[in-house]
């Protein structure tokens, strides 16, 4: 074999190892965080799961106005969300202006936070949890992982609203020609 024919072959093979070594790094970083997370349940959930009666009890500080605002606009009740689930929320009677989230066997205690955009923000007040409301669905996000836990929840008002987005003609986009 000539000394071109092994630099080939040579370029050949490195160039074969780079290229599998780069489809192998982009399948981890695409599964991998997804298996590593279903296969350790966090801890948070652990300890919800296992109910409020081992937890400490909450010492909430008491809502002010814009809190209090915020509830009003919280919508109460169950949502219908993706693959069949639901999630449950209702006022949190011990704490005025607090919302309780119940999902699965998880529950949740949050505060209502109005964002500059009109959204609702519940926020966790162990920081474990969000939900995001905005006009026509919520998601609930796990605030440690950053990840979805679940979405596409939609409540019967987010549901009008989305009915009533759609019978209403398309408006012109700036980026039609004309």
């Amino acid at each position: 074999m000539t000394i071109s024919a092994r630099i080939r072959r040579h370029q050949r093979i490195r160039t074969l190892a780079l290229s599998a070594g780069m489809v192998i790094g982009m399948v981890a970083a695409t599964f991998g965080p997804q298996l590593a997370h279903a296969a350790a349940p966090s801890k948070a959930s652990k300890a919800v799961i296992k109910g409020a009666a081992a937890e400490k009890p909450l010492v909430l500080a008491a809502a002010d106005e814009t809190q209090m605002q915020a509830s009003d606009r919280v919508l109460l009740g169950r949502y219908d969300c993706e693959f069949g689930r639901h999630i449950t929320v209702d006022r949190n009677e011990a704490n005025p202006g607090y919302v309780n989230l119940a999902l699965d066997r998880q529950a949740w205690v949050m505060k209502p936070v109005q964002s500059a955009t009109g959204a609702i923000r519940l926020e966790d007040v162990r920081g474990q949890a969000l939900l995001v409301q905005i006009l026509t669905k919520s998601m609930v996000l796990d605030t440690k992982s950053g990840k979805r836990m679940v979405d596409a929840c939609v409540h019967e008002v987010q549901r009008k609203a989305e009915a009533e987005l759609a019978s209403q003609p398309p408006r012109p986009s700036i980026f039609d020609p004309r």
